[in-house]
């Protein structure tokens, strides 16, 4: 039993033999500590559970955690590759106990494994305590049955451990192993203890007491375990090697590095073999859990860690990306035991790849001008800092890399110079943003930003997350709090809120801290990487510095991303359905509904519509897993991939994909292809449903279509089934009989109609006959046959007809007819053949008109149309026409 995942194993089956929890790793990225850069300890998880906040199903757990050292406080980046046991990642074996067990039942449980378990010489092991924990001593003496000397007190606080200047603390016991007396060193608390030969392999801290204040300490009411141990270290001491690179873990991705490179790990070239196996592990571990390599905050700290392996891949000889193809190996490794791994493979090689690619360019660039910079410096000399600067801010060449670079021939680069270059850039930086004239009312974000830095977005991995306040914005300028009631922009070092862009609406949700409450409404990007939280103080008063717990509203961030997938599928369909000149000019995507504008130069029929939808759920229904990958802009789009409209990007970007094709070109290949930064479902499947409700056009090219998806698409046809069973109901049918029953009510309704016109001209002739109205109704205006009638509820369309009928019945003459409809008249002059050449019906029209309001009046001199406003001088409008007869 020495193979790293059989220790792994061993380790958590022991525990969990005797009654504990095993506990999945927590993420690399805490989700409970706002303080830490990165997961750096087994206990970081359970840090709400010691502190009594978060209460879980279980007081005894085990864990094999994996931890990041290379930023923040906890920094060993440097020395990787360099000494024994220095690691970027490395997975730290612990048990816990919250306020069952204390430090005897810890004591023998650490003492049984490590000796029955995995083996080792009693003889071989000594541990410390601290130098006033009697109790502790007293337990190792009675179950290890170690003598006094072997049970060393340290006085300082390498044996006391704490959580923070409050809060829980407590005395540490470790355990040391002797590899011999062949290795310089002496025992821990001697002058030589640095040295080699005791090696700490686990640390048992025992939680019994909450520091108050910086003077008052009192005991714990349930005193907890929280113990660490290196699984490489272990694994060292298991395998019988002194170096943690000599274990089959790291042998066999070395090797791999060797095979790839045809560079044996052998000399001057180990350092930089080991620098790419470890670099390797801590690379593929944030990759799987969500950072990508940035220019900020933790995707910086990747892209250091990448850049520094690739650097010493290219010092090997590699004359191709390298990192990528090593990925397999790791995967073999460790895949079993940390899945996601497995899950995020295609993801991290494709992200290797992009990025070593990228950066052999810029290694190449700022090789040749650290080379010509320092052509006549020699060991004990030191680079300027201002060439430094030079280097990282036009080149792109990390401070660290110039550093490394360096070293092997002994140069030193001036930090402080370095430093009041960065300095002086900032504040160039501040000085022109103020002078941007309209920018200038956006300069309190610059500030913010400049003051704390950018935000970490954690939302891709998770609506929960605990971050710090680094800045507070009211009414234009930085506050150092809020009080109740007020409302407030807030700013915090990391966050699970996703900020509006790409057509996706910001998120909304709660911040919570001590005493406090904020209700946020809305998350905007601002500034250069800040995501604004803006929302209302509902509770207590919110301070700049304060930790915080934030949560992204659930139930609307899941409409809002089974909306967005939605917008993916529909946008694919509408390009098979229309044709592949469909392209976003626009999209929104919120929680109640999705509305997506494309171009296309006409209406979409009922039919067309009907097969964009079906596509798009026949995607939904295959429910397969919705992937990203970050590729490179020309590389994406090279792929079939389609970018939002109006949106910016990077070099680097998100690529979506979801669906497999069933037909046509695409047959078994994506379906949905697009670059997109927004957050999406896990699975197709949980989009549930789209429908599409309207479509319509925007502008001249443009047309625009809205959609419902999952339950609020459910509803929407639930409410259409409802009133078609109302009108069914009305009807007295069933529902199948519904549209030829309207078919025939429709038929009778134009027949009526007909029926109804008849009679109205009939009435509006007089009654009877044409011949017969003519007769009765017939009157002389200046010797010339004259009809002259105002008739209500006869359309302006029926007054023509009204006044053909008339004109036929008075031979020759002139008619004239005013139709009135809610408090409006329309008039028609009418004129016989033979009268043209006396009476113009335009001219007489416009007459008639003026009478109600209405202004002129078209159509030809033998029968004209005019309208007015004025439906009570209809009348008058008869008399008017009269009197411009007789004119």
């Amino acid at each position: 039993m020495s193979g790293v995942n059989e220790i792994r194993s061993t380790f958590l089956d022991y525990f969990q033999k005797n009654g504990h929890e095993i506990v999945s790793s927590g993420p690399l990225v805490p989700r409970n500590d706002p303080t830490l850069m990165f997961t750096n300890a087994g206990m970081v998880q359970f840090k709400n559970v010691f502190t009594g906040i978060e209460k879980r199903p279980y007081d005894r757990a085990v864990t094999s955690q994996k931890c990041v050292r290379a930023g923040g406080k906890h920094n060993d980046l440097d020395n990787v590759g360099y000494t024994a046991r220095h690691h970027t990642f490395f997975e730290m074996l612990g048990n816990f106990s919250f306020g069952d067990y204390f430090k005897d039942v810890a004591i023998e449980l650490a003492w049984n494994l490590i000796t029955k378990e995995f083996g080792l010489d009693p003889k071989r092991l000594l541990v410390t305590v601290y130098h006033t924990d009697d109790e502790a001593a007293g337990h190792w003496r009675k179950i290890a049955g170690l003598p006094e000397d072997r049970i060393i007190r340290i006085p300082t606080s390498d044996n006391f451990w704490a959580m923070g200047d409050t809060g829980p603390c407590g005395p540490c016991s470790e355990i040391f192993y002797d590899h011999g007396e062949h290795i310089p060193g002496g025992p821990p608390g001697s002058p030589d203890e640095d040295g080699d030969r005791f090696i700490e392999i686990w640390n048992l801290v025992f939680m019994q007491y909450e520091q108050v204040t910086p003077q008052e300490r009192v005991d714990l009411p349930r005193p907890s375990i929280d113990t660490g141990m290196g699984l490489e270290r272990i694994a060292a001491v298991l395998q019988g090697v002194h170096d943690n690179y000599e274990i089959d873990l790291f042998q066999a991705l070395i090797h791999a590095s060797e095979d790839a490179l045809g560079v044996k790990a052998e000399g001057a070239n180990q350092a930089s073999h080991k620098v790419i196996a470890d670099h390797l592990r801590a690379t593929c571990f944030l990759i799987a859990d969500g950072i990508l390599p940035s220019n900020e905050g933790r995707g910086y700290v990747l892209r250091r860690i990448m850049r520094r392996a690739m650097r010493h891949a290219q010092l090997l000889g590699a004359k191709e990306p390298l990192m990528w193809r090593l990925v397999p190996a790791l995967v073999r490794e460790m895949g079993q035991a940390y899945p996601e791994l497995i899950r995020g493979e295609s993801l991290i090689t494709e992200t290797l790849e992009l990025e070593e690619a990228r950066f052999r360019k810029t290694l190449a660039r700022g090789l040749n001008l650290l080379s010509d910079a320092t052509e006549n410096m020699g060991e004990g000399d030191q680079l300027n800092g201002e060439t430094a600067f030079k280097l990282y801010d036009t080149y792109g060449f990390p401070l660290d890399l110039t550093q490394d670079a360096l070293r092997q021939r002994g140069i030193a680069v001036d930090l402080d110079g370095f430093n009041a270059a960065m300095e002086r850039q900032k504040a160039e930086a501040r000085a022109n943003w103020a002078g941007s004239g309209e920018a200038a009312t956006e300069a309190v974000w610059f500030a913010a930003k400049d003051k704390a830095g950018a935000t970490d977005f954690l939302g891709y991995e998770t609506e929960e997350a605990e971050g710090l306040i680094t800045a507070l914005v009211n009414g234009g300028a930085l506050v150092d709090k809020a009080t109740e009631g007020e409302d407030i922009a807030l700013i915090t070092n990391q966050t699970p809120f996703y900020a509006e862009a790409g057509g996706q609406v910001g998120d909304s949700g709660v911040i919570e801290g001590e005493g406090f409450t904020v209700e946020v409404r809305d998350t905007q990007k601002k500034g250069e990487g800040l995501h604004v939280h803006f929302g209302k103080v509902t509770k207590g008063t919110i301070e700049t510095g304060s930790e915080v717990a934030l949560r992204v509203d659930h139930e609307r961030r899941t409409r809002v991303r089974a909306n967005h997938s939605a917008t993916h599928l529909v946008h694919e369909a509408l390009r098979e359905v229309l044709g592949p000149h469909v392209a976003q000019k626009g999209s929104l995507v919120a929680p109640e509904r999705l509305r997506f504008d494309f171009s296309h130069p006409k209406p979409i029929s009922a039919d067309e519509l009907r097969r964009i939808e079906e596509l798009a759920n026949e995607i939904i229904l295959q429910n397969t897993l919705v992937n990203t990958r970050l590729m490179a802009v020309e590389d994406a789009i090279a792929e079939g991939a389609m970018a939002l409209f109006g949106e910016k990007y990077g070099d680097e970007v998100r690529v979506v994909s979801m669906g497999t094709a069933t037909q046509g070109e695409k047959t078994g290949k994506t379906y949905s292809l697009e670059l997109c930064g927004g957050t999406h479902v896990g699975a197709t499947g949980d989009i549930g449903l789209v429908h599409i409700v309207s479509e319509g056009a925007v502008s001249a090219g443009v047309r625009r279509l809205e959609a419902l998806t999952g339950a609020a698409a459910h509803r929407y046809l639930d409410e259409q089934e409802d009133r078609f069973k109302t009108v069914a109901s009305l009807l007295k049918v069933s529902p199948s009989e519904v549209l030829p029953r309207l078919e025939a009510l429709m038929d009778e309704r134009r027949k009526l109609e007909r029926e109804l016109s008849e009679a109205r001209k009939k009435l509006a002739l007089g009654g009877g006959t044409g011949a017969e109205a003519a007769g009765d109704e017939k009157e002389e205006v200046g010797g010339v046959g004259f009809i002259g009638r105002v008739v209500e509820g006869i359309s302006p369309k029926e007054l023509k007809p009204l006044a053909d009928e008339g004109k036929r019945s008075l031979g020759s003459g002139v008619v004239v007819f005013v139709g009135t409809s809610e408090g409006k008249a329309s008039v028609v002059v009418g004129v016989t053949d033979d009268l043209t050449d006396r009476f113009n019906a335009v001219d007489l029209v416009r007459a008639a008109s003026a009478a109600i309001g209405g202004k002129g009046g078209g159509g030809r001199p033998d029968m004209a149309q005019a309208g007015g406003p004025d439906a009570e001088k209809a009348a008058a409008a008869v008399e008017a026409a009269k009197s411009a007869m007789m004119s």
